[in-house]
C-alpha cells in the first residue's frame, strides 16, 4: 500500500484557512491573583464576559473565539484588566507579571494589541500624575483651617494643565493611528462636547473602515447627527416662544454676535455658570454680544423665577419641553449647560464653552471692536 504523503506547505495552508476562523490567545500570568483567568469582550455600551480557563501549573492559558469584526478585548485576572484588539487570523502571545506594579505586558501577533498597548502606557503616565496631584490635593484640604476654596483654587489650574496634555497626546496618537481600531477607541477617552469638531472629522475620516463593529457604526451615526451644528457649519434658524409670549427667532439676530445658552432653572452646573455668563454680558453686550437662553424648563413659574434670581437680562425662550423641545433637538443638545456661539454671518464659531474658556473666547472675538 502506497503512503499518502500531504506536503508540507498543504498542511500549513490547510492550519491557516483554519485559523482564519477564529483568533487565538496563548497568554501567561506570572504570579495570578487568582487560577481563573477570564476574557471580557466591548460592545457599544459596556463589557461582557464570553469566555473563562483556568490557568496551568505553569500559569499558562488559552482562548480561542471566531469574531464578526475586530474588537476590543480584555484579559482579567483579578482587579487588573488588559487591552486588545483581536480579529479572526489573529495568535496573540500575551505576557504579564501581576507582581509588576506598574502592570506592563507584552503581546505580539496583533499589531493592534501592540498599539492600544501603546496608548495605554501614555494614559498611565497622565493618570499617575493626577493620582500624585489628588494625594496632594487631598492632604493640602485635610490640614487645620485651611479654607478649601483656596486649596482647590491653588490645584484646579494643575489638574486642568494634565488633562489638556492627556487629551493633547490622545489626539496626536488618533490622527497617527486612523488605519487602527486602537485609535478609534483612544478617541472614544476625548471630552466630545470639548473636542466636538475633531471628533466629527474622524468620523469623516474612518467612513467605511472597521466594518461591523457597532460601537464605531454608533459612534459615526452620533457624528453625521451632530454634524450640522458643529463648529463651522451655519445655524439651523428656529422660531421658540418667548418668556413674554412673543416669538423669538434666530434670524432676528442676522448681522450679529449671539450666543444660544441651553439651561434650566433645575440644572446645578448651569446655576453655577450664570453669574459667569451675567458678568461676560455686562462686558461684551455694548461691544455686540447677543444671548438667547432657552430653557428645557417644563414649568413656567421655575424658570422665570431663576432668571429674576440670577439676574438674566437677555432674551429668554422655551418650549417647555425638557430634552423633547423641538429647538433642542435641532440643535442635538444632550446634556446642559450647553451652548452655541454663532457670528454676523450665522455660522457656528464656538460650542460648549464655559468659566475661563468663554471668558478668554469673548475676549478675543471682541479684542477689535470698540
Amino acid at each position: 500500500m502506497k503512503k499518502l504523503i500531504v506536503p508540507v506547505v498543504l498542511l500549513a495552508a490547510l492550519a491557516s484557512c483554519k485559523d482564519k476562523n477564529l483568533f487565538k490567545i496563548e497568554g501567561k500570568i506570572e504570579h495570578p491573583a487568582q487560577q481563573k483567568v477570564y476574557l471580557l469582550e466591548a460592545d457599544s455600551t459596556n463589557l461582557r464576559v464570553v469566555d473563562s480557563a483556568q490557568l496551568t501549573e505553569q500559569n499558562t492559558f488559552v482562548f480561542k473565539k471566531a469574531a464578526p469584526f475586530a474588537n476590543l478585548y480584555k484579559i482579567k485576572n483579578g482587579d487588573q484588566e488588559f487591552d486588545l484588539i483581536a480579529e479572526n487570523g489573529n495568535t496573540i502571545d500575551f505576557k504579564t507579571d501581576l507582581a509588576d506594579p506598574e502592570h506592563n505586558y507584552t503581546t505580539s501577533g496583533s499589531e493592534d494589541s501592540e498599539k492600544i498597548r501603546e496608548y495605554n502606557r501614555i494614559s498611565n503616565i497622565y493618570t499617575a500624575k493626577n493620582t500624585k496631584l489628588a494625594n496632594e490635593y487631598q492632604e493640602a484640604a485635610a490640614a487645620k483651617g485651611v479654607n478649601q476654596d483656596s486649596v482647590l483654587k491653588k490645584f484646579l489650574p494643575s489638574f486642568e494643565q494634565n488633562m489638556a496634555g492627556l487629551s493633547n497626546e490622545i489626539l496626536k496618537f488618533v490622527n497617527q493611528n486612523k488605519s487602527s481600531l486602537a485609535g478609534f477607541y483612544a478617541a472614544m477617552a476625548l471630552d466630545q462636547m470639548k473636542y466636538e469638531q475633531q471628533l466629527v472629522a474622524y468620523a469623516d475620516d474612518i467612513q467605511g473602515k472597521f466594518k461591523g463593529n457597532p460601537a464605531v457604526s454608533q459612534f459615526i451615526k452620533h457624528m453625521e447627527t451632530i454634524k450640522p451644528v458643529s463648529v463651522g457649519h451655519a445655524a439651523p434658524d428656529f422660531s421658540i416662544p418667548g418668556l413674554d409670549g412673543k416669538t423669538i427667532k434666530l434670524s432676528d439676530y442676522k448681522g450679529k454676535y449671539v450666543m444660544l445658552d441651553f439651561w434650566a432653572s433645575w440644572c446645578v452646573p448651569c446655576r453655577k455658570e450664570n453669574p459667569n455668563v451675567v458678568k461676560l454680558y455686562q462686558q461684551y453686550h455694548p461691544k455686540g454680544l447677543n444671548i438667547v437662553g432657552i430653557s428645557l424648563d417644563e414649568k413656567k413659574d421655575a424658570w422665570q423665577k431663576a432668571i429674576t434670581d440670577d439676574k438674566l437680562v437677555w432674551a429668554h425662550g422655551s418650549e417647555l419641553q425638557n430634552f423633547n423641545g423641538p429647538t433642542v433637538e435641532k440643535y442635538g443638545v444632550q446634556a446642559i449647560p450647553s451652548n452655541f456661539i454663532i457670528d454676523p454671518d450665522g455660522k457656528i464659531i464656538a460650542k460648549n464653552i464655559t468659566g475661563s474658556d468663554l471668558a478668554a473666547f469673548f475676549a478675543k472675538t471682541f479684542t477689535s471692536v470698540k
